[in-house]
């Protein structure tokens, strides 16, 4: 009897901001031969905003953390945090990525950095915004996206300055439900604080359109890197599995 191949165990690095808590999410987009080595940012006391975002996209602190992960040989690591990478534009986000393979990652992604390869992968030039974050964070986000050439066509913000690992599915469905989705190619869902990983397969359905989320895309965009393929993961993002929302 011709037994199975096994996958090669793989690891992925993850470098997330002091405050992240929903490692057991991340875990969940990842197939079980695919670990995850997780490290976090030094203490910060502001609340969430441009400020604290802007604290969070230090290179020489990602550098740092990159190089915490690295002893058990990932072979991608993952700067797992929307607005610390998206907050100083294109350019601030290229340099996270540069001090992270100055560290010695072999590959490194970001979360905006996965957002916007994604957006491109299901070919979205138009995007529905919903994020936790106060207004002037998220107009950094829409700066970021038109840097792309990606448009904004509509946002909601939950306004939170704190807590927001709290926010419940209820809290994002509903959230969603005030967005207008009319005109975008996609719904993207901001920050990898916010719980997604099962609101993800119905939402498409529902509304249409792929949906994106921030944990969602950089675990993608991470396997991606790792070598890791064919992941039975929700959302169209994933085209090796399920329905192409996107031809529909």
């Amino acid at each position: 009897m011709i037994r199975p191949v096994e996958p090669a165990p793989t690891g992925i690095g993850l470098v997330a901001p002091f405050d992240f808590a929903l490692d057991r999410e991340l875990w969940r987009w990842l197939p079980a031969h695919v670990d995850l080595y997780t490290t976090r940012l030094p203490y910060l006391s502001d609340p969430v905003s441009v400020q604290l975002a802007t604290a969070l996209s230090d290179p020489r602190g990602v550098r740092n953390a990159t190089r915490d992960v690295l002893a058990p040989e990932p072979s991608a690591v993952a700067y797992s945090c929307s607005s610390g990478s998206f907050v100083d534009g294109a350019a601030g986000e290229a340099a996270i990525v540069a001090a992270m393979l100055d560290a010695g990652a072999p590959a490194a992604v970001t979360t905006s950095g996965a957002m916007v390869a994604a957006l491109t992968e299901i070919g979205a030039q138009r995007v529905a915004l919903v994020t936790p974050y106060v207004d002037a964070v998220t107009d950094k986000l829409v700066d970021f996206l038109a840097a792309f050439g990606i448009t904004a066509t509509a946002r909601f913000d939950l306004g939170l300055s704190g807590g927001i690992w709290k926010t419940s599915y209820t809290d994002v469905r509903n959230a969603v439900s005030t967005v207008d989705i009319n005109g975008a190619d996609a719904l993207f869902i901001a920050c990898t604080n916010v719980p997604t990983y099962d609101l993800v397969a119905p939402l498409e359905a529902q509304l249409e359109v792929p949906v994106l989320t921030a944990n969602q895309v950089t675990m993608w965009a991470a396997m991606r890197d790792a070598g890791v393929i064919g992941v039975d993961a929700p959302g169209s993002l994933f085209a090796d599995r399920g329905e192409d929302l996107t031809a529909a």
